[in-house]
């Protein structure tokens, strides 16, 4: 049997096809001072090299996976475009702050007010026995949600009240014609503005 040495990429890439799964490690061992030259050639705004060389060998990975012998292009050079445009995506992605309303959202299930009250528990407030109780929760509810309507779209609103209803995302998305993408930015624009 050959050793994966003698073989080239694009022979490697074959035999990985045909079943023999000890090639994938080989082929990401042997490309990867590639990916890391890449990697340190560039800056990612809020991380570190190590999260490029991650991002350069996913798009090795689907060098790997999705390179085509019968378009005449070297294996090394379509894992080096592939690498390339995994590594310019996750800094464009980070350039654009895509993710900055993930990592600073607020939840409904958090402590939002001053009295370290979460909004579910004012939104729904059927947790209290006393009926003192029941309705300061209610009138703060409904101060909460005019405050809330006032800062809304109407579609941001539609979108609250299925939401609160206990529709998931996919539902909302069907009820209204959108796509669960859709209801997902109109749900975090409206966390954003419940802060």
């Amino acid at each position: 049997m050959e050793s994966y040495q003698e073989l080239s990429d694009e022979q490697l890439i074959r035999k990985l096809r045909e079943g023999d799964s000890k090639i994938m490690d080989f082929i990401l061992d042997k490309y990867k001072p590639l990916v890391r030259k890449k990697s340190n050639a560039m800056y990612l705004i809020g991380g570190d090299t190590d999260d490029l060389i991650q991002e350069g060998m996913i798009g090795l990975f689907k060098a790997i996976r999705d390179y085509d012998e019968s378009k005449e292009a070297s294996f090394y050079h379509f894992a080096e475009l592939c690498i390339n445009r995994q590594i310019y995506s996750a800094i464009e992605a980070s350039n654009r702050k895509k993710h900055a309303p993930l990592n600073s959202y607020i939840s409904f299930y958090s402590e939002s007010n001053e009295d370290g009250v979460a909004v579910e528990d004012l939104l729904g407030a059927d947790f209290l026995s006393n009926p003192e109780e029941v309705v300061i929760a209610q009138e703060s509810q409904e101060i909460l949600l005019q405050k809330l309507r006032a800062k809304l779209s109407k579609f941001e609103q539609n979108v609250l009240d299925d939401y609160l209803s206990g529709m998931n995302y996919q539902q909302i998305a069907e009820k209204m014609g959108k796509s669960p993408k859709a209801i997902d930015n109109a749900l975090q624009r409206i966390k954003g503005k419940m802060k």
